[in-house]
């Protein structure tokens, strides 16, 4: 594996381009491509970059939306963990759809575990039972999604968007500046 310089921008325009996507109206909660994304991120860019990408795309939208609560803290710092440990599993692993929709599997269920089995219970008293059964369906199209999105656009972003020099950001620059060498 080639060595890749983290390019910035690349990083904030993927995270920009989830925001935007998980802010489409009457979109399922649970199809959203953050895990898609953060996976190739997190593979390229490391353990700190992975862990920020998805704790922060969880707070800000939740920002956003105005619907910040105890479960933001539970949700962000879950997916931060989830973008941690992609950094980790992909450190030895290629690129490519498998291996994406592996990790995808493992991490929409410890996802869904920790958050769909405790938000409900703790802070509004739902019964355990109830989450349990809820979280069945939920977690269903979550991993449909996940696997999805992660057999497709995951190998998809680390070829074309980390590994493209034509999106480095000295090669933009030079777009709109072509006598800078």
């Amino acid at each position: 594996m080639e060595a890749y310089k983290k390019n910035w921008f690349k990083y904030i325009i993927g995270f920009i381009a989830c925001l935007l996507i998980r802010l489409i109206p009457f979109r399922p909660p649970n199809i959203e491509p953050i895990l898609a994304t953060v996976m190739p991120f997190s593979k390229a860019y490391g353990k700190i970059a992975g862990f920020l990408f998805a704790f922060l795309s969880m707070v800000l939208f939740d920002v956003l939306t105005g619907k910040v609560g105890m479960w933001t803290f539970i949700t962000a710092s879950t997916y931060g963990l989830l973008g941690l440990w992609a950094s980790i599993y992909f450190k030895k692993r290629s690129n490519n759809s498998l291996n994406y929709a592996r990790f995808a599997i493992m991490g929409t269920l410890a996802f869904d575990i920790v958050t769909g089995l405790s938000v409900g219970p703790l802070f509004f008293h739902q019964p355990f039972m109830e989450a349990l059964t809820g979280q069945i369906p939920f977690t269903l199209l979550h991993l449909a999604g996940n696997i999805g999105f992660a057999i497709v656009l995951s190998p998809l972003i680390y070829r074309f968007v980390i590994e493209n020099k034509k999106f480095e950001t000295e090669s933009l620059i030079n777009i709109f500046n072509p006598k800078r060498v």
